[in-house]
């Protein structure tokens, strides 16, 4: 059993070294990736959908699966990068740099930047100010409305964990060269660009409805 397991790892590598993955430096951190990723061919969707006759988009579902696993993954490094600062893990640190980086924002205006629905963004904010890392004033033009802005300690929070959100943003870019998180970085914007407009002007649309502008866009 142990000599057939050699064998069959040998003529992984093998496989490995006549693959385009393969480059001189390579180690074993890479050989353990391209693993993966041809088990994951082996396994793909593709496969799935052909063996159950749907016809599908392919590649606009390989996107779908791809942001959602990178998703997920971010938000595992995220809590981990900021175990030190446990009232921002979940999300909380979004608002509280965009409040930085844009103080005085309404409720509903801080949780639209952020991409939220309003029920998720409302208690983000609430953990915010229980947390006393923000206050909220009545706004000086209308006073049925409050504006938010950072605390004392919500500013100092902010500085603190400036070093940890770094290190997590140069972690979430992988391998990815200059070039690639340029290219990278144009494409998502692109992306969040058309959904942040079906977000703001779309919101209440069913996916029927957004299917109908996305095709004529």
């Amino acid at each position: 059993m142990k000599t057939d397991f050699i064998i069959d790892l040998l003529h992984q590598v093998k496989e490995f070294e006549n693959s385009s993955s393969f480059k001189p430096n390579s180690n074993v951190e890479d050989f353990r990736m391209w693993l993966n990723d041809k088990k994951y061919s082996e396994e793909s969707p593709a496969k799935l959908f052909k063996n159950e006759h749907h016809q599908v988009s392919f590649t606009e579902n390989e996107i779908c699966k791809q942001v959602l696993l990178l998703s997920r993954y971010s938000k595992l490094l995220i809590r981990k990068g900021l175990n030190q600062f446990p009232e921002l893990a979940n999300e909380e640190f979004t608002y509280l740099y965009r409040l930085k980086d844009e103080p005085f924002l309404t409720k509903i205006q801080l949780i639209e930047k952020n991409g939220h629905e309003k029920q998720t963004g409302t208690q983000i904010i609430r953990r915010l100010l229980e947390a006393g890392f923000v206050e909220e004033k009545n706004d000086e033009n209308d006073k049925r409305s409050k504006r938010l802005s950072l605390t004392k300690l919500g500013t100092q929070t902010f500085h603190d964990s400036v070093t940890n959100v770094n290190q997590t943003s140069i972690l979430l870019s992988g391998r990815l060269n200059g070039e690639e998180k340029s290219e990278f970085l144009s494409l998502l914007r692109k992306l969040n660009e058309f959904h942040a407009y079906l977000y703001s002007v779309h919101k209440n649309s069913d996916i029927g409805e957004l299917q109908t502008i996305f095709v004529g866009s």
